[in-house]
C-alpha cells in the first residue's frame, strides 16, 4: 500500500481542484492510500468529503504557493503521518517541506500562459529551473503546451510527464436551457464555460456573434470580473435576446446537453479545458482558439475547428460553417466522442498518474 499526500492551496473550487477530485474518485484503492492537505474552509472540502480520502485542514496555505510558515506547518504534518510520496498541485511550500522531510515529491503544472521574455532568459530561467529541478522528483504537465513552457523556463524536460486531464462522462439528457428559452432545432446554441476574465476571450466571442445570423444563440456560464463589461458589450451590440448569462452552473450536464457547439476563445491562459472534455463525452464539437493546450485537445476537422486567437472574424466563419453544415457538425461530434473515449477519460488520467508515482518512487530508491 503506497501512501500519497496531495497538497492544494486553492480556497476556491477551480480547475486544479476538479482534477484532484476526479482522481480521488477513481484511484486504485487496492494499492494506494490517499490524504489531501488543503486550506481550512476551502470550497473543495465538501466535494472531497463525498470520497473516502483522508482530509487534513491546515491553517495558512490560502491561495499562495510559498511562505515560510506554510513550509514549517506542512513539514509538521508530513512528519506526523507516514507518507511515501507528496503530490503538490503547484505549491512550492509543499515541495520544500517534502525535501525537508526526505520524502519524494511530484508536482503538477495545471496552467498554461505565455511567460514574460525575461523568464526564458538568464538569470531568471536558471533560477526557476533550479527550484523546479531541485524541489521535484517528477513534474506532471496537463498539456504538451505546459511542458513546453516548463522547459522554456528552465525545467529539465526529462523530468516532465504529460498526463492529460480526465473527466467522468456526462449523462445525456434534456437540454434544460433550450427548453427554458424556447430555442428550437433551427437554432444553433453555442456555449462557453469559463471564468469571466479578460484572457478567456469572451469579448472576442461576442464580437464574433454580432457578425452571425440571429438563430445562433450563446450561453455564457461562469462568473468573474468582466461580467458587467460583457453585459454592457451585449447591450451595445444589441445581443441581449441572443445571449444568456448563466452565472455559476451546478447542473453542468443540463447546460452541456443544451449545446450544439462549445466555444473556447482563450488567448492568455488555457491548459486542458475540463469543459471541453465534458462536452466531448456527449459528442459536442468545439470551436477553439489556437492558444495554449487547445490545439492538443481539438484537432481541426476531426473533433472541432481551430481558429487564430483574438480573431472574431475567423471565429465567426468557423461557427457559421457549423451552422450551415449540419453533416459536418455531426461528423465532428462523433470525433469528439471518440477523442474522449480514447484520451480523456478520468480512469486514463488516474492510471497514468499512478504509473508515474511508481516510476518516481522506484527512481528515488
Amino acid at each position: 500500500m503506497i501512501s500519497v499526500c496531495h497538497v492544494i492551496t486553492d480556497t476556491n473550487f477551480g480547475g486544479a481542484g476538479r482534477v484532484l477530485l476526479n482522481y480521488c474518485k477513481t484511484y486504485n484503492r487496492a494499492d494506494f492510500r490517499l490524504s489531501v492537505v488543503l486550506p481550512r474552509g476551502s470550497e473543495l472540502l465538501e466535494p472531497l468529503r463525498q470520497t473516502d480520502v483522508e482530509l487534513i485542514e491546515a491553517d495558512g496555505l490560502y491561495d499562495r504557493s510559498y511562505s515560510r510558515e506554510d513550509v514549517r506547518n506542512l513539514a509538521v504534518i508530513f512528519r506526523q503521518h507516514v507518507f511515501q510520496l507528496i503530490h503538490a498541485h503547484g505549491a512550492l511550500s509543499a515541495r520544500l517541506a517534502a525535501r525537508k522531510c526526505g520524502i519524494p515529491v511530484i508536482y503538477t503544472r495545471h496552467s498554461v500562459f505565455d511567460p514574460p521574455r525575461r523568464a526564458t532568459r538568464f538569470p531568471i530561467r536558471q533560477i526557476q529551473g533550479f527550484f523546479n529541478n531541485r524541489y521535484a522528483d517528477g513534474i506532471i504537465a496537463v498539456s504538451p503546451a505546459a511542458k513546453e513552457i516548463l522547459a522554456a523556463t528552465g525545467s529539465d524536460p526529462r523530468k516532465i510527464r504529460v498526463i492529460y486531464n480526465g473527466v467522468p462522462p456526462l449523462e445525456p439528457g434534456p437540454g434544460v436551457y433550450r427548453a427554458r428559452f424556447s430555442w428550437g432545432p433551427k437554432d444553433l446554441v453555442l456555449g462557453i464555460v469559463a471564468r469571466l476574465e479578460e484572457v478567456k476571450g469572451h469579448h472576442d466571442l461576442l464580437n464574433a456573434l454580432a457578425l452571425l445570423p440571429e438563430p445562433i444563440k450563446l450561453l455564457i456560464a461562469g462568473t468573474g470580473a468582466q461580467e458587467a463589461a460583457l453585459k454592457a458589450q451585449c447591450r451595445a451590440l444589441q445581443l441581449e435576446k441572443r445571449v444568456v448569462f448563466c452565472g455559476f452552473v451546478q447542473d453542468v450536464a443540463g447546460l452541456m446537453n443544451s449545446l450544439d457547439v462549445q466555444i473556447n476563445a482563450s488567448y492568455g491562459t488555457e491548459a486542458t479545458s475540463m469543459a471541453l472534455l465534458e462536452g466531448f463525452s456527449l459528442g459536442i464539437p468545439a470551436v477553439v482558439t489556437d492558444f495554449g493546450g487547445n490545439p492538443y485537445v481539438v484537432e481541426s476537422g476531426v473533433n472541432g475547428l481551430v481558429v487564430p486567437k483574438r480573431d472574431p472574424h475567423a471565429m465567426a466563419r468557423a461557427i457559421e460553417r457549423l451552422w450551415e453544415e449540419p453533416g459536418l457538425r455531426k461528423q465532428l461530434g462523433a470525433g469528439a466522442r471518440a477523442a474522449y473515449a480514447q484520451r480523456f477519460r478520468a480512469e486514463m488520467m488516474t492510471r497514468q498518474t499512478e504509473e508515474y508515482y511508481r516510476e518516481v518512487l522506484k527512481q528515488y530508491g
